[in-house]
């Protein structure tokens, strides 16, 4: 049975709640499915967070790392290709640090790419009727940096990679774009089941 670390992340700027953590929480209180599920909330913190994956890492040794965050400005779920070796904080973290152009890992290289099956996921989202896409940025803040430092981490042969999710009905401010708690709490449920599944040779870039 393959072990699955799956992530959401605790509230931050305000919010009284983070539709990551409830998505997670939602699908690891009655998962049924093919792998052993280990779930955890992490910081929303550049420091707290990538010390803690790695700890977690560490620990399960797990098959695959599928970490999940919020987008607030996104309508769709958001499987993320590609992390990238900055920090640039539009806001301070929860513990008040606020980093700019200052890089995840001075060692690291410039940007590292998911190994989940980025491309099948995002098919297999829409073949449910969950508005998804293949995104190219992951921004530069604690989403971003755990995306980066969850790859970084993982031996060889790991499969890692981030899901941005838009706010959920629950807990979207008034105006915001927001999916149903149920559908993310699907969409969740669909990466974790597919997170070691053959990638897709399907078209996924943009055009320009």
């Amino acid at each position: 049975m393959a072990r699955i670390l799956l992530t959401g992340f605790d509230p931050f700027d305000g919010a009284l709640r983070n539709p990551s953590a409830d998505a997670v929480a939602s699908v690891a209180a009655d998962y049924d499915g093919a792998h052993e599920l280990m779930a955890a909330t992490l910081p929303v913190s550049f420091a707290g967070a990538g010390a803690l994956l790695r700890e977690l890492i560490a620990e399960h040794a797990p098959h695959a790392v599928v970490a999940t965050g919020l987008a607030g400005g996104r309508a769709q779920v958001a499987v993320e290709r590609i992390g990238v070796n900055l920090m640039d904080a539009r806001i301070p973290d929860n513990d008040g640090v606020q980093p700019v152009d200052e890089p995840s890992d001075a060692d690291g290289p410039a940007a590292l790419f998911s190994t989940l099956p980025v491309k099948r996921l995002v098919r297999l989202l829409d073949d449910a009727g969950i508005p998804a896409q293949l995104s190219l940025s992951a921004g530069s803040y604690v989403c971003n940096h755990v995306l980066y430092t969850a790859l970084s981490a993982v031996p060889s042969g790991v499969r890692a990679g981030f899901v941005h999710l838009p706010w959920s009905r629950s807990t979207a401010p008034a105006g915001a774009s927001h999916l149903d708690d149920a559908l993310l709490a699907a969409a969740v449920r669909i990466v974790v089941d597919h997170a070691l599944d053959a990638e897709e040779p399907a078209p996924g870039g943009s055009i320009w």
